[in-house]
C-alpha cells in the first residue's frame, strides 16, 4: 500500500538566507495535492546570484502520513565550496537519509529544476536544460514518483511495479526495511579531506574502512561465528540482522535501548557506525549502539601524524620521543622520502595504529622491518610486534594511538635523516644558551655590585672626613 502525502498548496521553502531567493512553481494538471508526483511534473528553484555561505533552500514535495518524525522528499539548493549544488533529498524529520548528489554534486547557477518527463525519466536540470542527474527510466512506463512509509523514494508504473528506487542507491544511511547485499556499501566523506569512510558487506564479515588514495584499511569488523558466509544485512526493530544465502538469520547486533530503531548511519566526521532511535524527550535521534566507543579507536581522532594519547588528547608524533621534541616532518611527505641517506625510521614505544589489514611479513626482525619501509617509497610507517615477529607496513600515518608500555609493539615513522640527532643537538644548544646567559648575568651582577660598593664606601669616607674637620 502506498502512503499518501499531506496535501500542500505549495512546497515549503526553508532557506537559511532568503535574500534574493525566488521560488518558481510550474505545476501541471496533477498539482501537489495528489498522493504522488505524476509524469509531466516540473518544479523550479531560483539560485541566488551572489554566493552566501551556509545558504540552504528547500522545497518539500511530499511527506508520509506517519507520527512525527515522518519522511519527506525535497528539492534542495545548497551552498558548497563556493558554488550552489542542486539535489533531490529524502529526510526523516530533519535528518537527511538520502541525497541524489552524494557521490557527485550537480552544481548550478540561475536555477535548479526537478522534472518527471512524459517519457518517465526523473531529471535534475540547470540552465539551458542541462541535465546533471537522472534515473534513466525513460520508456519504462513510469507513471508517478512517491515516497513510501519506509522512506524509499520510488518510480512506479500504473500497475505499481517499481522501476527505480532510492534504496538501490545507498548513501551513508540505511533505513529500516532496506537491505544491503554483499559487495554493497555505505560511504561517508569528511569535509575538506581527501579520505573517506565506508561500511562494507563482505562474504565473511561486515566492516568499517578508511580509504586514502589507493590505501584501504579496516578499523572495525564483525564476523558471524563458525565462519558462515553472509548474503545480506537488514535493519530490524531492535537489531542489525545478518543473513546467509538461504535467507536464514545467522547473526545480529542488538540495540542497547528499548526504543525502536529508525536507521543505521555512518558518520562523516568520525567514521563511526551507529544504530539510531528517536527520542521524544530530546526531539532528535540518539545512538543506541556505536561500533567504537573510545575516542582513540576512531581512525581520524587526530590529524595525520598525530597521536591520540591515553587522556584522549592529540599530540604530535615527536612529543612521545625520548627527547620530548615535536616533529613536523613525518610519514615521508617530503622530498627524497625513501631510501639512501635522506630518511630514517623514528621509533615510538607504546604506540600502535588502529588501522588493520595492512600488508604483513612474518618471522622477521625489527631491523629488517624498519628497512623494508625505509627503502619502499610508498611506505611511510611500520608496526612491529616482538612477540609474533610480525611487521605491518602502512602508506598513511593515521589512527595512531598510545597504549600501555610493555606491549612489545614498536611503531616506526619515516622522517628526514638527522631528525633524531637534531633533537638532541637542539636540547644541548638550549642548555648551552641557558648556561651562558646565567654566567653572563652573574658577571654583570658582580661588576655592578662591586662598583656600587666602591662608590658607597667612597662617599662614606668623605662624610666621615668632613665630620672630623668640623670638630
Amino acid at each position: 500500500m502506498h502512503s499518501r502525502p499531506t496535501c500542500r498548496k505549495s512546497p515549503i521553502l526553508t532557506p537559511n538566507y532568503l535574500f534574493g531567493f525566488l521560488l518558481i512553481l510550474l505545476f501541471t494538471s496533477h498539482g501537489c495535492c495528489k498522493s504522488a508526483v505524476y509524469k509531466g511534473y516540473r518544479l523550479t528553484l531560483a539560485v541566488p546570484v551572489e554566493y552566501n555561505v551556509g545558504f540552504i533552500g528547500r522545497a518539500f514535495l511530499m511527506e508520509t502520513e506517519q507520527i512525527v518524525p515522518n519522511f519527506k522528499a525535497a528539492l534542495s539548493v545548497e551552498a558548497v565550496n563556493g558554488r550552489y549544488a542542486c539535489s533531490l533529498e529524502v529526510f526523516l524529520g530533519d535528518f537527511k537519509v538520502w541525497n541524489s548528489g552524494h557521490y557527485s554534486r550537480f552544481y548550478v547557477s540561475e536555477k535548479c529544476v526537478l522534472e518527471l518527463t512524459e517519457n518517465g525519466d526523473l531529471n535534475l536540470k540547470g540552465p539551458k536544460e542541462r541535465i546533471g542527474w537522472k534515473t534513466g527510466t525513460s520508456g519504462q512506463g513510469v507513471e508517478r514518483l512517491h515516497i513510501m512509509r519506509t522512506g524509499n523514494l520510488v518510480l512506479v508504473d500504473p500497475l505499481n511495479r517499481v522501476k527505480w528506487q532510492s534504496f538501490n542507491f545507498p548513501t551513508d544511511v540505511m533505513l529500516r526495511g532496506q537491505r544491503l547485499n554483499v559487495a554493497t556499501r555505505l560511504t561517508s566523506f569528511p569535509n575538506n579531506s581527501t579520505v573517506f569512510y565506508s561500511f562494507e558487506i563482505q562474504r565473511d564479515q561486515i566492516a568499517l574502512f578508511l580509504h586514502s588514495g589507493k590505501w584501504n584499511y579496516s578499523y572495525w569488523e564483525f564476523k558471524p561465528s563458525k565462519n558462515r558466509n553472509i548474503s545480506f544485512v537488514a535493519l530490524a526493530v531492535n537489531s542489525l540482522e545478518i543473513f546467509n544465502d538461504k535467507g536464514k538469520k545467522i547473526a545480529q547486533i542488538f540495540t542497547q535501548r528499548l526504543q525502536s530503531l529508525r536507521f543505521l548511519a555512518l558518520g562523516n566526521k568520525t567514521g563511526n557506525l551507529g544504530l539510531y532511535y528517536y527520542s521524544a524527550n530530546e526531539e532528535n535521534f540518539q545512538a543506541s549502539f556505536q561500533a567504537l566507543n573510545a575516542t582513540c579507536d576512531l581512525p581520524l581522532a587526530c590529524k595525520p601524524c598525530g597521536i591520540c594519547t591515553s587522556s584522549n588528547a592529540c599530540s604530535s608524533i615527536g612529543l612521545l620521543t625520548k627527547k620530548g621534541e615535536t616533529n613536523s616532518d613525518c610519514g615521508g611527505g617530503f622530498p627524497g622520502g625513501c631510501g639512501g641517506d635522506q630518511v630514517e625510521m623514528l621509533e615510538l614505544q607504546g604506540v600502535i595504529s588502529v588501522l588493520r589489514n595492512a600488508p604483513k611479513m612474518v618471522d622477521i626482525s625489527k631491523e629488517k622491518c624498519a628497512n623494508l619501509c625505509l627503502y619502499d617509497c610508498k611506505c611511510v610507517a611500520a608496526l612491529y610486534s616482538s612477540n609474533e615477529k610480525e611487521c605491518s607496513v602502512y602508506g598513511v600515518v593515521m589512527g595512531v594511538k598510545q597504549v600501555e608500555k610493555g606491549s612489545r609493539l614498536s611503531y616506526m615513522v619515516k622522517v628526514p635523516r638527522g631528525t633524531q640527532r637534531s633533537h638532541g643537538k637542539s636540547n644541548l644548544k638550549k642548555w648551552v644558551l641557558i648556561l651562558v646567559g646565567v654566567v653572563d648575568g652573574l658577571i654583570i651582577l658582580l661588576v655592578f655590585g662591586g662598583l656600587a660598593y666602591y662608590f658607597i664606601q667612597k662617599r662614606r669616607r668623605k662624610l666621615l672626613l668632613a665630620t672630623n674637620n668640623n670638630s
